[in-house]
């Protein structure tokens, strides 16, 4: 069973119950045109930290989108960090209507994790991608080929949740963690691997093929 389902994740509840509360008491001391903004936010928060289920696709070697969102950029890198070499990577932006729960893009072990502190520029500029606050995710597959998922916070994401942890196998499509509120998530993948997606298209987690490995 997967400890992180639900229509909620669990991280929103604390939000969801206090601006629930500050409603009430809002109401109850005659502010109602305070309640009626608290309990608007109250519904938002509950729409933000939805976690519907997906069907993720069964082919072999094929990558999933590990987000909801646009795709921004697809590219090739050169690395000099976890992964050495060039690279081919997809950056996708999640702005605060798309569902914020991140799913693993491919089966594997993860082998490393790296947390970096860093800036809160707005997710959708390309310097985000190295000035920001980031997690690194280093999954290797049972084939050995190894890739990155990489959960960057934004201009009002202040907390990364992941909820993987190093030695951990991981299934396609499984949660594996989110970003609060507003973010970007990439994926960067061997040279050799076939990128199925352009920028300006819509993913959603779990369920669109990014690429085949």
């Amino acid at each position: 069973m997967d400890e992180h389902g639900g229509y909620i994740v669990r991280e929103g509840v604390p939000f969801i119950v206090g601006l629930g509360l500050l409603t009430v008491a809002l109401s109850w001391i005659g502010l109602k045109g305070l309640a009626l903004v608290a309990c608007a936010a109250m519904l938002f928060v509950i729409f933000f930290f939805r976690n519907p289920e997906r069907t993720v696709p069964g082919q072999k070697g094929l990558v999933v989108s590990p987000a909801d969102g646009r795709v921004l950029r697809v590219e090739e890198v050169h690395l000099d960090g976890l992964l050495q070499g060039p690279h081919r990577k997809v950056s996708i932006f999640m702005n605060v209507f798309n569902v914020h729960v991140n799913r693993v893009p491919h089966a594997g072990r993860v082998e490393r994790i790296e947390y970096h502190a860093g800036k809160f520029l707005s997710a959708d500029l390309d310097k985000a991608s190295a000035d920001n606050e980031r997690n690194t995710v280093l999954i290797r597959t049972e084939e050995g080929k190894a890739f990155l998922t990489i959960q960057i916070a934004g201009l009002i994401a202040r907390r990364i949740v992941c909820w993987v942890r190093e030695g951990m196998e991981v299934a396609r499509g499984q949660r594996f963690g989110l970003i609060c509120f507003g973010s970007r998530l990439e994926v960067v993948l061997p040279l050799d691997s076939r990128i199925l997606v352009q920028p300006g298209q819509k993913v959603r987690a779990g369920e669109t093929p990014l690429g085949v490995l």
